[in-house]
């Protein structure tokens, strides 16, 4: 493809017109006075976990609405956008009444935070058992751009690294930041990881050349890993990860420098370099990123649910069997909410959670 015809469709895609909501879409609010509920993970039909970014873990009752603190991990720097980020279960784990959880949080190291990748055990309505499996070499000073999610593939792991606030981050292959990470359900590498006979790139990385991505998902069913990133002032990209390749930041972007009207980087593309699916400008501030395969809501099936800060709304976007962005919608408006996590309940329930404290359910 010539770089001409792949900057006419980028062009396309940023001046997609955003499609009317045909359906009529409704917030039932399950439960308030959370403190930034940054990760959700859904146990059973009562409990839905919920990571405080001030560093506690929280049960939260689905039918009552009443919470809990579960766990408070030492060591957490909850220091700008930092602090206890994601959550998810193991989809590895055959024993349903012991549940392992994994968790990103920023570790505090002499006053610095590392995005890094915990596990524990969830029994009984308790949590227990935390360790450490891999702390990243991403530490910085800055409070900017920890990422991350996680996201599971049928025998493997992955993690977001945003690029610490440090833009060179995202083109060197020798530190963890600015990259999506593949671990083993252990924390230890891959051996068909794709970088790791090459000396010149740390092994964990799946890929390099990203900003912050702070939503990532695996659809077992198209087979396809799917981030979602924040970029500066203008251009938030959805992403097709490939392993191995190259997403561009700092050396391409469709974003402009937050202190003036000129371009970040050399341009919008490049030869070498992966081009988004999908650019947002102006920005939406995506949180999070979800994937429906649900039966309740049959016109979201198989279209991406990313959570807007900024814009304060949930995006949805249509994916058609290529990969390609086709159409976009946006819910959830009214609410005027920063839209921080969404989460797909295997019965096709939709719950999402908002940095003002607030959990919800979408209804109709």
């Amino acid at each position: 493809m010539s770089m001409k015809v792949a900057i006419s469709k980028i062009g396309l895609i940023l001046l997609a017109a955003v499609s009317s909501n045909s359906h009529a879409y409704e917030a039932e609010k399950i439960a308030t006075g959370l403190n930034i509920p940054w990760g959700l993970a859904y146990v059973d039909p009562q409990t839905i976990l919920v990571t405080e970014r001030q560093g506690v873990v929280k049960r939260v009752n689905l039918e009552t609405g009443k919470h809990q603190t579960l766990f408070t991990p030492k060591g957490v720097w909850a220091e700008g956008q930092g602090g206890l980020l994601d959550v998810a279960l193991s989809p590895f784990d055959t024993d349903l009444k012991r549940k392992k959880v994994y968790f990103t949080y920023s570790k505090d190291i002499e006053g610095e935070g590392a995005t890094t990748l915990a596990l524990a055990t969830y029994q009984n309505g308790e949590l227990s058992d935390w360790q450490d499996l891999f702390v990243s070499t991403s530490r910085s000073e800055t409070g900017r751009h920890f990422g991350s999610r996680i996201a599971f593939d049928d025998k493997s792991l992955y993690f977001s690294i945003g690029d610490r606030g440090v833009r060179d981050n995202g083109q060197d292959t020798l530190t963890h930041a600015g990259t999506i990470l593949r671990l083993m359900p252990d924390g230890s590498v891959p051996s068909d990881n794709p970088f790791v006979t090459d000396k010149a790139v740390v092994d964990e990385i799946w890929s390099y050349g990203h900003r912050n991505p702070q939503g990532l998902l695996f659809d077992a069913q198209s087979q396809r890993l799917w981030s979602i990133e924040h970029g500066p002032r203008g251009g938030d990209e959805i992403n097709l990860i490939k392993g191995g390749a190259n997403y561009g930041w700092p050396i391409t972007s469709h974003g402009k420098e937050y202190w003036g009207p000129l371009s970040v980087g050399e341009g919008e593309l490049k030869e070498g370099v992966e081009p988004p699916v999908k650019v947002y400008v102006p920005s939406i501030a995506p949180g999070s990123l979800a994937l429906y395969r649900g039966d309740k809501f049959p016109e979201l099936k198989g279209k991406l649910l990313a959570g807007a800060l900024k814009l304060t709304h949930i995006n949805v976007v249509t994916i058609n069997d290529a990969g390609k962005a086709i159409a976009e919608q946006r819910i959830m408006s009214e609410l005027g909410e920063r839209i921080r996590d969404i989460e797909v309940t295997p019965k096709g329930d939709i719950y999402f959670s908002t940095d003002s404290g607030n959990l919800y359910r979408l209804k109709r």
